[in-house]
């Protein structure tokens, strides 16, 4: 059934929701711009670990679940199937490999995102970096070597390894028959 505030336009006021004017607040003008922030990182949903501000590790990391780094790491990152996020205070010193790696902050080490690898505009990585997809938002910076597509599978790398080793024998045959 049709109501009458089915009918009001998306912008407009809700009337319960203006300002008391005598709680001394000044209601703000609807054509003031209030500049978008973007949601702070936070671990997912999954319920992954957390490295916080002030923390420092020191050594290997392992594991299978997410986890996001607003801390320091130096060592070595192995999360086989987890998502790596380094929020934007985060220091990775480290080699880093994961299903899919996001960066706020600053990694300087390799980085191995299987699926995925995504450099947010405050993020810095200074190292080589290999996955499948990349997406570098404007800001960010990235030193090193960057491998990024579909990686191709060990079949068809020891088919293209045996159809040149083929073509070698054959060119070596013809070579030498013409002498």
């Amino acid at each position: 059934m049709w109501r009458k505030e089915d009918s009001k336009p998306q912008g407009a006021a809700d009337p319960s929701l203006a300002p008391v004017a005598s709680a001394g607040v000044t209601p703000i003008a609807s054509s003031v711009a209030v500049p978008k922030t973007p949601a702070p990182l936070t671990a997912s949903v999954r319920g992954g670990a957390s490295i916080s501000q002030g923390i420092k590790i020191k050594g290997e990391v392992t594991g299978s679940e997410d986890l996001y780094v607003d801390g320091h790491v130096e060592g070595r990152l192995n999360l086989s199937n987890g998502t790596l996020t380094v929020g934007p205070n985060g220091i990775v010193k480290a080699d880093v490999d994961a299903r899919e790696v996001t960066v706020g902050g600053r990694v300087e080490g390799n980085i191995t995102g299987r699926d995925k690898v995504h450099l947010l505009s405050t993020g810095q990585v200074s190292g080589e970096v290999r996955t499948e997809r990349l997406a570098i938002e404007d800001g960010a910076t990235l030193r090193g070597k960057v491998e990024s597509g579909k990686v191709p599978s060990k079949l068809a790398e020891v088919r293209a390894a045996a159809a040149a080793a083929v073509a070698g024998k054959a060119a070596a045959g013809s070579s030498s028959a013409a002498d």
